[in-house]
């Protein structure tokens, strides 16, 4: 365990004392414990059946980093709660053992009022607040088709009618009626219509409680990617 700390790239030893400045990793001290952390993050580990290790693994976290985070004797950074809400399939908010009120389960086509942003049309397809976001979405012909977009999470879209050119990184595809593509959303992308009746599509996509995660379908004034 003596280079438990080098391998957490926190640089601090666990007996770091509270003079160690702020972000250096020392364990919390009372006034800035999290104390509903720690028993959360084992409690979700544990849910999705993952060892130490591999949860570890796949946060891009050592054994040693992880284990003192769910004994509380480490404070998660955010981007450290965004990578383990994307290992463990649920948000930040469960995470920091957040509770909230109960939603209904079906989604009436009446009660989905359209949205407009950047010449796109959207409709809620699923309750607010969930890990996930579903959205109907009529993209129109020559709309946003120059916007490269890069964020956390994961999207899933299926196309309904029209067809949609897809651009991942480096590759384009074109995607018909019933096709379907799931991405990583760090990879650059790019949505826009082939023809000009345009494309509409169903959308899901991880939020994972970021506030501008929504903005996927749209840019917002002074946004260049």
């Amino acid at each position: 365990m003596s280079s438990s700390a080098a391998e957490d790239g926190s640089g601090a030893s666990a007996g770091s004392g509270p003079g160690t400045a702020p972000g250096s990793g020392a364990a919390p001290g009372p006034d800035d414990a999290l104390p509903a952390v720690a028993p959360q993050l084992r409690a979700l580990r544990r849910r999705a059946g993952l060892t130490l290790e591999t949860a570890a693994r796949a946060a891009g976290l050592s054994p040693a980093h992880l284990s003192r985070l769910e004994t509380g004797q480490r404070q998660p950074s955010l981007p450290m709660l965004l990578a383990l809400a994307r290992v463990y399939g649920t948000t930040v908010s469960e995470l920091l053992g957040e509770t909230v009120a109960d939603r209904d389960a079906v989604v009436r086509a009446a009660d989905m009022e359209p949205t407009h942003a950047g010449g796109w049309t959207y409709w809620q397809a699923g309750a607010p607040g969930r890990g996930m976001q579903a959205l109907r979405v009529r993209v129109p012909y020559g709309s946003q088709g120059d916007i490269v977009r890069v964020h956390p999470g994961e999207e899933w879209l299926y196309v309904l009618t029209g067809r949609l050119r897809l651009r991942l990184g480096d590759t384009a595809h074109l995607l018909g009626p019933g096709d379907s593509a799931h991405f990583d959303s760090l990879t650059p992308h790019r949505i826009a219509a082939r023809d000009p009746d345009g494309v509409e599509l169903l959308f899901v996509h991880t939020l994972l409680q970021s506030p501008t995660a929504a903005l996927c379908l749209g840019p917002t004034p002074g946004e260049t990617s």
